[in-house]
């Protein structure tokens, strides 16, 4: 299946006129050796080998910040596949769509050595033509996934999508909810403050700028990821998404597993909430034994005013 990144040409896109002008995308994080034998297919078995070497080369750098410079690294090299279409900011609040045609290459001593060949798209995207949603999930962090806004990205680029199904996920058993949850989501980060969480959390964003909503972990993104403001907890929130109860809990606690291994300091825990519509007797069973995760329930409502 197709993917789709945002992907910064360098810091602040200084790079970006040289890739669209020689049909590449890159990184560099400081790896000044050819990665070519050091590409396993598991992103995490790279960051093991690598995690070490990039807090060599930067003694001030965080834990944090190694893992994600070192996932971003192996999502470009690694991750992508030919065929594959990524976004590249050009530097002046416009945007490049570019589709990877083959595989890894190293070019010692030039930058962004690490790179990907890209036939880059003639159109020029205009941040304006954006959602809201995709403008925000293309603001932060030098490499993320747009997996959600592939429909919006091929009508930007003037082709037309085959339709999709609401939900193409066997777990699903509820594709009403499943629906409103996708919206449900963007409204939950849009309006923060005014919900049950504020009070002790407010919404993750690391020293790279990358932010708590559809975070992304290699092989999963966590729907929201939020940090106590004492800075003692981080907190993984899911959606059940209309989805099988056993899907969701397994899933939130694999997301939970990740966060305490990669992105937790010494002495921060890591809690879970489950967000879903309706009362769920079977999720709530297997949550007594995971005091770890929180079972919450959301509520619509509207009303008509007349003029």
């Amino acid at each position: 299946m197709k993917q789709y990144y945002r992907i910064m040409a360098g810091s602040g896109s200084v790079h970006a006129a040289q890739c669209f002008k020689d049909g590449f995308i890159g990184v560099d994080y400081g790896f000044t050796q050819d990665l070519t034998e050091h590409l396993p297919e598991n992103w995490r078995d790279f960051n093991r080998e690598f995690i070490p070497i990039f807090l060599a080369n930067h003694p001030g750098k965080t834990r944090v910040a190694a893992g994600l410079a070192c996932g971003m690294t192996w999502t470009v090299t690694k991750g992508l596949n030919a065929g594959d279409r990524v976004l590249c900011p050009t530097g002046d609040g416009r945007f490049r769509i570019g589709d990877i045609t083959g595989p890894y290459e190293f070019r010692a001593g030039e930058v962004l050595p690490h790179r990907r060949p890209v036939n880059w798209h003639a159109r020029i995207i205009q941040k304006e033509e954006m959602s809201d949603a995709l403008r925000t999930s293309c603001s932060a962090g030098t490499v993320s996934s747009l997996g959600g806004y592939a429909e919006e990205i091929e009508k930007l680029l003037g082709e037309i999508s085959a339709p999709t199904l609401i939900a193409t996920d066997d777990s699903v058993q509820d594709p009403y909810a499943f629906a409103m949850e996708k919206h449900l989501e963007d409204f939950i980060v849009q309006n923060w403050a005014h919900t049950a969480f504020a009070k002790d959390y407010k919404l993750f964003e690391n020293e790279d700028g990358k932010f708590g909503q559809q975070y992304d972990i290699g092989d999963g993104k966590i729907d929201i990821l939020a940090v106590s403001k004492d800075q003692k907890t981080l907190l993984v929130i899911e959606l059940k998404r209309g989805r099988a109860s056993d899907v969701v809990v397994g899933q939130t606690l694999r997301y939970m597993g990740y966060v305490q291994e990669e992105l937790a300091e010494e002495g921060q825990s890591v809690r879970g909430a489950i967000i879903a519509l309706e009362d769920d007797s079977k999720l709530r069973q297997a949550l007594r034994i995971v005091p770890q995760i929180e079972f919450f329930r959301y509520q619509i409502s509207f009303k008509l005013v007349k003029d």
